[in-house]
């Protein structure tokens, strides 16, 4: 799937309220390099389900914080003023509203995420910077 916020935030939300999820049966059917879906949400909250190998391009949630939980791998995430943090499996990490990153995983790697469920994606232009005009 491309990188793009009309995909990030059409993404259906998978299991409504009073329906239990297995993460560890949707991490298994999760196939290729990459999958992002939301599994459920809790008020205007959701939970993702992350699957991914490889790199996630830099980007921002102008206006959501993004929660990030490895449950199996390890995730490094890369913020623009330099820091990486290695997450591996049971840590996570609160990433600020409006504060650039991306995410690399190392092998593959399956990561729950909390956020916003109508949180806005911009993402960065060529030489790595967000395009703060639009």
């Amino acid at each position: 799937m491309e990188a793009s916020d009309e995909n990030y935030r059409a993404a259906p939300v998978l299991y409504p309220a009073l329906q239990m999820v297995d993460l560890a049966f949707e991490a298994s059917r999760a196939a290729g390099v990459y999958s992002n879906q939301v599994l459920s949400r809790c008020n205007d909250q959701c939970l993702r389900l992350a699957v991914m190998e490889g790199e996630y391009p830099w980007h921002v949630h102008p206006s959501s914080d993004e929660l990030f939980l490895v449950m199996e791998g390890c995730l490094e995430i890369e913020l623009s003023d330099g820091r990486t943090f290695r997450l591996t499996a049971w840590q996570s990490l609160t990433i600020p509203a409006g504060m650039e990153h991306r995410t690399r995983a190392i092998g593959r790697t399956v990561n729950l995420c909390f956020e916003s469920l109508q949180a806005e994606t911009r993402f960065s232009e060529e030489d790595g910077r967000i395009d703060r005009t639009k």
